[in-house]
């Protein structure tokens, strides 16, 4: 993939998605930027890469259909994009995925196929779904235009970084779950270091890097109140991107995790699901040093309201 491909995707998505506020804050006595994909259409930044993908799709495409797995937010920002274009669009989702999530699908007109996460293979499911129906599977990470699509946050990054007069971020921090985020982000913003954030437990990306081939996560593998980062194994795509930019990503606790959206929402009013705030977490924790002028990606907002305010309260 090369630069290209970003900047593409970002004139093909222009008015499909919203240009999401990147603020500043404190953070350890210095100055960094938050960007503020939890206030995204769809409620995360998934909607750029759905839009990218699917707005490829041929008329005979379209007029098939499109299958997705997800636990929420990709099925979300599929269900916007395909609703937006007329197409039909058939979402497997986990039986126990967040209701905020199952509903916000649903009120775009998708139909959810559910399955047991710890009995079942949502990718076997969807793609005999998409043979029996002749649809285009639309993979949260493991695609080159979702990919493509989801680095235009980088994009965004660096032109709000100097339209504000702060020059060139030195470090740009998200969460990971498939790395497609990061693995855009990287691509858009080469000059910038790269740093995750996976839940414990859950960071088959950060052992991959560590050990040079792709990991899967372990077969017992805890819960997570981070639901969005529960992928099981990266893709060759995201994992070749991060590995030559020399990614580093971190663990974080539960804990951490809750913390993180503690603070956005007592030092911000801004409503971060745990998932979106691991990367935040990250530097709380003090697992990593803050830098001046970093930026720390809050990559999605679509919080149970109960489990917000037990966090929170």
């Amino acid at each position: 993939m090369k630069m290209s491909d970003i900047t593409n995707a970002a004139a093909r998505i222009a008015g499909q998605v919203v240009r999401t506020p990147l603020i500043d804050a404190t953070l350890g006595g210095r100055r960094i930027w938050l960007k503020c994909e939890c206030q995204q259409t769809g409620g995360a930044f998934k909607l750029r890469g759905a839009s990218n993908r699917l707005l490829q799709l041929n008329a005979a495409e379209r007029k098939r259909g499109v299958v997705a797995f997800s636990s929420g937010n990709h099925a979300q920002g599929v269900a916007i994009a395909a609703s937006r274009l007329g197409i039909p669009a058939t979402i497997v989702m986990p039986s126990d995925a967040p209701q905020i999530k199952v509903a916000g699908t649903r009120a775009f007109d998708a139909e959810i196929i559910f399955y047991d996460r710890k009995t079942e293979d949502r990718v076997t499911i969807a793609i005999a779904l998409a043979a029996e129906r002749g649809a285009t599977v639309v993979p949260a990470f493991d695609d080159r235009h979702v990919v493509a699509g989801q680095g235009t946050v980088g994009l965004e990054i660096l032109d709000q970084m100097a339209a504000a007069g702060a020059g060139h971020p030195p470090l740009i921090a998200m969460p990971v779950g498939g790395g497609g985020l990061a693995a855009g982000i990287a691509l858009a913003c080469p000059d910038t270091r790269i740093v995750g954030a996976e839940p414990e437990g859950w960071d088959d990306m950060a052992r991959s890097l560590a050990s040079g081939v792709i990991e899967p996560v372990g077969p017992d593998a805890p819960p997570t109140i981070c639901d969005s980062l529960q992928t099981l194994k990266a893709s060759p795509i995201t994992f070749a991107i991060l590995q030559q930019r020399r990614a580093q990503v971190i663990a974080v606790s539960e804990d951490e995790v809750a913390d993180a959206v503690r603070w956005a929402w007592t030092d911000h009013q801004l409503m971060v699901e745990p998932g979106g705030a691991a990367a935040l977490a990250l530097f709380l924790a003090g697992k990593t040093m803050v830098e001046e002028d970093m930026v720390v990606v809050l990559s999605g907002g679509n919080i149970d309201p109960a489990l917000h305010a037990r966090l929170v309260g």
